[in-house]
């Protein structure tokens, strides 16, 4: 008898240790759950504000571009000197800030201008012959020449094949086949389907540039001069050398200097005999690109966007917008 009643105990012993492993990882478990949740509620938080801090950031680049009343834009104007407005916005909120940036789209080239009805626009396709055949995107004058034609004849409307560019029969022989559009491009990385267009030479590489920061969906292809990046600057003339582009740079970021006339820079040491197009180039810009990131936390939100600014009425309006 007494032999049966400790076995007895000992199985109770055993199913109480039993219940309470059960227990406790039960426990563990909707504890873990819960703070699963709590810290899913806190990053959907930090989420949200970070949103708003980007959008107030995006808002407070189209008031800089609104009030920004004068007769040409260049590097100088408040838009384009950021770092004081995104360090000032950690004040206005309560732990959340933004980075603002605004990029003025008139200084890039305008791929969609290279096409003029059927044709080229022999200014774009000289512009943008120049450009390819720079020594920091490592192709030859043949390879520039091949990606000029496919790019037109991606964006023309006839299904003629333009010397070295590609129509429908070159897309369709693909492993994974598609239709040349013949129409302009809707975004930038639409390029990557065009014959001739690498991943490395779109993004760039540790050895060679991108060439896809330097061009834009808008404009009607006159270039800033006052904005344009130094490999655009270079591209203006086949004489442009880089000397003449750190003098340049130096020369238009000189607030005493006048940069209202684009023939400003024949006034730049050694280029008075440099001529650049005037059809080409201009020293004002209606078309800008705004990124602003959120920040709370570990938390980040980018809103980006290219608006249209009219000076006449303080009008903006929105070409593009995304929010990541």
């Amino acid at each position: 008898m007494r032999k049966i009643l400790l076995n007895e105990r000992g199985v109770a012993l055993v199913l109480v240790i039993l219940m309470i492993s059960v227990i406790i990882a039960v426990t563990l478990k909707l504890n873990i759950s819960s703070r699963s949740e709590i810290y899913e509620a806190a990053n959907l938080g930090d989420g949200i504000r970070a949103a708003c801090a980007a959008k107030s950031g995006f808002y407070m680049g189209e008031a800089l571009l609104i009030e920004d009343i004068t007769d040409l834009d260049s590097m100088n104007e408040d838009w384009a000197n950021l770092e004081s407005v995104s360090a000032g916005s950690e004040t206005l909120f309560n732990g959340e800030y933004f980075r603002l940036n605004i990029e003025d789209e008139s200084g890039k080239i305008s791929i969609n201008s290279l096409v003029d009805g059927n044709e080229y626009s022999k200014k774009i396709e000289g512009l943008l012959m120049r450009f390819l055949s720079l020594p920091e995107f490592n192709l030859d004058e043949q390879q520039a020449r091949d990606i000029v034609d496919a790019v037109k004849d991606w964006i023309d409307e006839d299904d003629e094949i333009t010397e070295f560019g590609a129509e429908n029969m070159h897309y369709s022989g693909l492993q994974n086949p598609y239709a040349c559009k013949n129409a302009p491009l809707d975004c930038i990385e639409e390029l990557l389907m065009i014959k001739g267009i690498t991943e490395d030479l779109f993004y760039g590489t540790g050895e060679t540039a991108g060439i896809a920061k330097y061009l834009t969906l808008h404009g009607k292809g006159r270039i800033n001069i006052n904005t344009a990046p130094n490999l655009i600057l270079k591209a203006l003339s086949a004489d442009i050398t880089d000397e003449m582009i750190s003098d340049m740079n130096e020369f238009r970021r000189d607030e005493e200097n006048n940069l209202s006339d684009s023939l400003w820079y024949k006034n730049v040491y050694g280029m008075a005999g440099i001529t650049i197009a005037q059809s080409l180039i201009t020293t004002e810009s209606d078309i800008f690109r705004i990124t602003s990131t959120g920040y709370m936390n570990d938390m980040s939100k980018r809103v980006s966007g290219v608006i249209e600014r009219h000076t006449n009425d303080k009008a903006i309006k929105i070409l593009s917008w995304k929010v990541n």
